[in-house]
């Protein structure tokens, strides 16, 4: 330490402790308390340290200031290049009006503190979803207002090691709601018809659907986690001749974020919907009533169903599109059972 030339610190906060640092010596050993043959700063001549040493402190100061100066620089460049491209129309969606940009950047954001914080969605299965190419995840529905589908989406797209986009089929209502149809074209959903989803499916796409429908989305709280019907096996028909697996997945805890007690048949007709959900909060509490409970949420796919292995007139057999769709529903159905075995609470 005799040879070492040192700068010195300023002496009233040398003596006041405020401006005790560790010193750091040519070799890397840190000189503070705890330190193996080391003394604090103030034990040195006058409270100095080796000359070197506090230009280091500032410059590792700078460079973290610099560092996360340039991170929202870059942010708030991005930001204003995302506003420049909407305002001028500089970007790009598909023949169904979806806009991957707007759903990346701004639709799952606002999704995905719901998913992760508020419901806390747990997933598995995910490896069960292909990496590349066409695929039909056929999931149950419920939860009186259709968050499972938002929630699905947010799931297969940050979890899934490819971030593969769902790409939603939706019932006529979706499509007739103004604000929300406009939304629901550029987050990827589209008419649940088989033409559109045998087109998405042919071009590479994971497509979802909910083949309960307004039954499963709409039913009692007392029904919750029956399945309802399935229809007459239209996606088994869309898979077939598409030649894509097809994906079972359940879902846990929906069925108990607006748990369903009542329906106003009359105030339904007159809005021209399926059903009026009564809640034992809505429409008691008004708009705080429409506040879904924070269940815990587990979302399971299961493994895969091949279609690829039958012939082209599959598609046309009654018989087989049958036993598919209630293999399916089945499977979904046991593993919902499963899932609420192993569920140690709603909440948690």
């Amino acid at each position: 330490m005799a040879d070492a030339k040192v700068i010195p610190f300023d002496d009233d906060r040398s003596r006041s402790g405020a401006g005790r640092r560790r010193a750091v010596l040519p070799g890397g050993r840190g000189h503070g308390p705890g330190a193996a043959g080391s003394a604090p700063v103030s034990a040195l001549p006058g409270g100095q340290v080796p000359e070197g040493a506090a230009e280091a402190v500032g410059a590792a100061s700078q460079d973290g200031g610099e560092g996360s100066r340039s991170g929202w620089d870059r942010r708030v460049a991005g930001g204003l290049a995302f506003l420049r491209r909407r305002l001028t129309g500089d970007y790009d969606v598909d023949e169904f009006g979806y806009d991957k940009e707007l759903t990346d950047q701004v639709l799952m954001s606002v999704l995905r503190p719901l998913a992760d914080k508020y419901f806390r969605v747990e997933v598995k299965g995910i490896e069960n979803i292909p990496s590349e190419g066409g695929a039909l995840i056929v999931a149950n529905h419920s939860g009186t207002l259709p968050l499972d589908g938002l929630m699905l989406q947010v799931a297969v797209h940050d979890n899934h090691p490819a971030e593969r986009h769902l790409r939603l089929l939706a019932a006529d209502l979706v499509f007739m709601l103004p604000v929300v149809n406009e939304l629901a074209r550029k987050a990827g959903h589209t008419l649940a018809c088989a033409e559109d989803a045998e087109r998405l499916l042919q071009g590479g796409e994971v497509v979802g659907v909910m083949p309960e429908g307004f039954k499963g989305i709409g039913k009692p709280f007392s029904d919750r986690y029956k399945l309802q019907r399935f229809g007459r096996g239209g996606f088994v028909s869309t898979a077939l001749r598409a030649g894509v697996p097809i994906v079972p997945c359940s879902i846990v805890g929906a069925e108990e974020i607006y748990p369903m007690i009542g329906n106003s048949k009359t105030l339904a007709r007159v809005l021209g919907v399926p059903y009026f959900p009564i809640t034992p909060t809505f429409p008691w509490l008004g708009p705080l009533g429409a506040l879904p409970l924070p269940t815990k949420w587990t979302i399971q796919f299961g493994e895969p169903i091949p279609t690829d292995g039958y012939p082209p007139e599959a598609a046309e057999d009654p018989m087989l599109m049958f036993n598919l769709t209630d293999q399916v529903r089945e499977q979904i159905q046991h593993t919902l059972y499963k899932l609420l075995v192993q569920r140690r609470s709603v909440f948690f």
